[in-house]
This record gives C-alpha cells, structure tokens and sequence, in this order.
C-alpha cells in the first residue's frame, strides 16, 4: 500500500469510536522499511480552527484494521498524543 493510499482513509478509534483524522506521514524503519508509526494531526485548538501544536504517533502494532475506507485504531489518547 502507498502513503497516497493511506492518506486517503480516516482513522477511528476503536475504543471509543472517536474520529481521530487522516494520515499525513509514517514513520519508516530505515533497515527495513517497515512501517513503525502512523502520523496524524491533533485536535485544533479551538473547535479545530487556527492548526494545531500536537499530532497523534500510533504505532503500527495499534492498528486493527485497515479496510478500504477506514483504518481502526486501538489506543488511549492522551498516551499518544504528542506536542510538535
């Protein structure tokens, strides 16, 4: 599958069926090339306006399913949540 790919499925957690986002980068393993982490922007700031200064960094083991829509995500936010 190719990022172009990726970035057009939306991602939702699976634990609280929350719309998390699309994917806008992964994090490769230069060795091998396998995907470790898939990159998604945080929540905006106020009501999603005026960007963002967080993004979400889900492992790849995280992921449940990738369908040809949606990809399902298991995680806690707040765990995943990083400041940029």
């Amino acid at each position: 599958m190719r990022l172009c790919e990726l970035r057009e499925k939306e991602v939702i957690n699976s634990c609280d069926c929350k719309r998390l986002g699309c994917v806008v980068d992964i994090d490769l393993n230069p060795c091998d090339g396998r995907i470790e982490a898939i990159i998604l922007p945080g929540p905006g700031k106020i009501c999603g306006f005026f960007g963002t200064d967080c993004e979400f960094i889900i492992p790849f083991e995280c992921i449940r399913k990738i369908g040809p829509d949606i990809i399902l995500v298991e995680i806690q936010e707040e765990k995943f949540l990083k400041k940029i």
